[in-house]
């Protein structure tokens, strides 16, 4: 990390802020993590409006739905951001888009991308008053900096960064408003019955922490026969072939729902589960962030940097494996190009017993999703108890 100059000042408010943009362009996971430093900003500068320069997954998500942000505008391919077919920062797109940006005269420009290297420049070029975000060795410094630290969590690393600009923590719970879009979308294609629900999720974006396919069709044997609906999520390819696998492993009748959901009917159908087991992944952060309870399998790395702050609701199992079971490298030291599971190891009983005392005894959502009053602008907080797609609804 950057130690050539001292640290630049922090915790100061900015005076006469109106608009405000926070880079965070990566995945859903990120995202959700990102969440409670939206919540401080939108906290510390209530009347200014907050615009998410993000990823096309994330306005199809955000945009329309309440929150601490007001808008998302996506950022076009480039190079370390948005990697992408060509991806560049001087080509007509990115030119195009600065230009754009630039002309809203934002007040602030966050950062919350990542180390700045390839993020930092971005955020300078927005032509901000006031920039701030992590720096790691090498990058470039912005106005207010903190050093970027690998073994730090994630949603503490974007609050500290928020709080380079005054902004203090209104909570330490990723929380999204489950909307009756939402609701209805899960609505169509979930089938009836009073049976509590369970969401199967065996995917994750690095192959090295899938937990095998057959781990999660013996627990969908054991949740079916304690009585629930077991549902499968996904998308993409690598998902699909994981929910063939456990379905010709297992017996249980299966809610097959993975390449059939929106983001939005995805939000819908966790919010509906009772439980939610997943590999470390954008859905289990989905799932915590609408209030429902989840156990997640992790790397040990991974659940530090990525992991449930709390346990009451959210669970994990852990492998401390790090040498890759093909070839033997240290993974933590060096990627070697196999892609063999690393929480293989993880055992059936640690995430069964998890998930059986959650599915007894998690009942409602302690940190429901919230619905903020007044749009995106709204600077309160109600609990949504007669919210649609709340747990105390159904």
């Amino acid at each position: 990390m950057p130690r050539s100059a001292p640290l630049s000042p922090a915790g100061a408010l900015v005076p006469g802020v109106e608009r405000i943009a926070v880079l965070r362009a990566n995945f859903l996971g990120d995202l959700v993590l990102t969440l409670p430093a939206l919540a401080a900003l939108r906290a510390a500068y209530p009347d200014a409006e907050i615009t998410l320069l993000g990823a096309p997954l994330h306005a199809a998500l955000l945009d329309g739905r309440p929150g601490p942000w007001d808008r998302v505008v996506v950022v076009p391919p480039w190079p370390g951001v948005r990697d992408a077919p060509g991806a560049s920062r001087d080509g007509n797109e990115a030119r195009a888009f600065l230009a754009g940006q630039r002309a809203e005269g934002y007040d602030l420009a966050l950062q919350l991308h990542g180390g700045g290297g390839n993020s930092n420049p971005l955020v300078a070029a927005l032509g901000a008053r006031v920039t701030a975000g992590a720096r790691d060795a090498g990058a470039p410094p912005l106005d207010r900096w903190l050093p970027y630290c690998s073994d730090q969590h994630e949603l503490l690393r974007c609050l500290e960064v928020a709080g380079l600009l005054g902004a203090v923590p209104v909570t330490l719970e990723p929380r999204l408003a489950v909307t009756p879009e939402d609701a209805s979308a899960a609505d169509g294609v979930l089938p009836p019955g009073p049976e509590p629900l369970v969401a199967l999720h065996p995917g994750a974006q690095d192959p090295r922490r899938r937990w095998p396919a057959e781990c999660f069709a013996a627990l969908a044997e054991t949740l079916a026969g304690e009585g629930a609906r077991v549902a499968l999520v996904g998308t993409g390819e690598d998902d699909r072939r994981a929910a063939d696998a456990i379905r010709a492993a297992t017996t249980a009748p299966l809610v097959e729902l993975v390449g059939r959901l929106s983001l939005s009917a995805l939000a819908g159908v966790l919010a509906r589960c009772r439980l939610v087991v997943a590999d470390d992944s954008g859905p289990r952060h989905l799932a915590e962030a609408v209030g429902t309870a989840t156990v997640g399998v992790f790397l040990e790395r991974n659940l530090l940097n990525a992991g449930p702050l709390t346990r009451r609701q959210h669970r994990v199992a852990v492998s401390t494996r790090t040498a890759c079971p093909a070839c033997g490298v240290d993974q933590a030291r060096a990627r070697c190009g196999h892609h063999a599971s690393l929480v293989a190891g993880v055992s059936l009983a640690t995430v069964r017993d998890a998930a059986l005392d959650l599915l007894a005894h998690a009942g409602p959502a302690v940190h429901a999703a919230v619905q903020f009053r007044g749009g995106a602008r709204g600077t309160s907080a109600e609990l949504p108890g007669q919210q649609p797609g709340s747990r105390a609804a159904r």
